[in-house]
């Protein structure tokens, strides 16, 4: 049981570093949209009860304020 959890974080943790090195090169304008969809997505799957049209909804429009707010 052990083995399999170490695995586990250690994949995770390798996925996260090469998610966030995905980003590096990203404008800012990049980044906030990529943080308005984020934020947008978490707020919308809360707002509906984790319903994946409230979710998806949410990540576009967080998206795009994201996008407007960096102008």
């Amino acid at each position: 049981m052990k083995t399999t959890y170490k695995v586990a974080i250690n994949a995770l943790t390798v996925a996260m570093f090469i998610g966030l090195g995905g980003c590096s090169g990203m404008s800012k304008q990049d980044k906030n949209t990529a943080i308005g969809a984020g934020a947008g997505a978490v707020g919308g799957a809360v707002l509906t009860g984790g319903s994946t049209i409230g979710t998806v909804g949410g990540a576009a429009v967080g998206g795009v304020v994201g996008h407007e707010i960096s102008k």
